[in-house]
């Protein structure tokens, strides 16, 4: 196993759990307990996990904690890429898009280079460059401008104008976490106004939200879950929150990670079904 999975596996467990232990993560990934603990070093470094004795805790246990774009990225990658693919499936020629700042909406940007004659309008630098880096000379990309957050988001009121004037006819939007008490949540407050701005210039809505994102709550509601047309999601979400979300929102799309509607995730980042048994 590379260091990289190792460590999404490990990122997953302090986000699932609140904490982990050198020696509990030296039994369930066959390791020594130096590897864990470079594994632990290099989370730390990114500011994904904080160290203690014996472990590492979660960074995230309050509501305005908000991770670097750097250290999103690294989490959970073979999930926001079956999102990303899954979504790219409702984007047509023609279409006047938008696409919110975050990790998988930065992903789905890097799988519409088949899809022709796109208008995109975002508030992510990143996702701006993404799709001009392309080189179609059929598209056009419009930066909202604003002020950056430590998840590079353009925020605040210039953005805010800019989306309030438009109309789009489908937004793809990423968040921090989801719930059916606080629905849709983002941890930064100006963001969460930008956010709203954009949603409200869909003609059609559309969250895209890997199954981490479930029970998660930030400061700040961007929209409910039932004002949403679609959420994509991965197969890692538990049967429970299918429920809930399904009497809610108003379709939910699960995406596979193994591109096999009808099998189990074969996603690396993910344990076994035999490891789960155990949690």
């Amino acid at each position: 196993m590379l260091a990289r999975q190792r460590q999404e596996m490990i990122l997953d467990e302090v986000r699932r759990t609140g904490a982990v232990q050198v020696s509990d993560l030296v039994q369930r990934l066959g390791v020594s307990d130096m590897t864990i603990r470079r594994d632990l070093d290099a989370l730390a470094a990114r500011g994904a996990v904080e160290k203690v004795y014996g472990g590492a805790t979660s960074v995230l246990d309050r509501s305005t904690d908000e991770p670097g774009f750097e250290t999103k990225s690294m989490y959970l990658p073979e999930e926001k890429k079956a999102i990303a693919l899954r979504a790219s499936e409702m984007v047509r020629p023609g279409t006047a898009l938008g696409l919110s700042a975050g990790t998988t909406t930065w992903t789905l940007a890097r799988h519409l280079d088949d899809v022709a004659d796109l208008t995109v309008v975002t508030n992510s630098v990143r996702i701006a460059d993404v799709l001009q880096q392309r080189g179609r000379t059929d598209r056009t990309v419009i930066l909202t401008g604003g002020v950056r957050t430590p998840s590079d988001a353009l925020v605040g009121p210039v953005a805010v104008r800019t989306l309030q004037s438009l109309h789009l006819d489908l937004v793809f939007l990423g968040v921090h976490g989801m719930s059916t008490r606080a629905g849709f949540t983002t941890p930064n407050l100006d963001e969460s106004e930008t956010n709203r701005a954009l949603a409200r210039a869909a003609n059609r809505l559309v969250v895209l939200a890997d199954h981490s994102k479930w029970s998660t709550v930030g400061i700040s509601t961007i929209v409910g879950l039932d004002e949403v047309d679609v959420l994509v999601t991965d197969d890692g979400l538990p049967e429970q929150a299918r429920t809930a979300l399904e009497e809610r929102v108003r379709e939910l799309r699960i995406a596979p990670c193994s591109g096999n509607e009808d099998s189990v995730s074969s996603c690396p980042s993910r344990p076994g079904p035999s490891e789960e048994g155990n949690r």
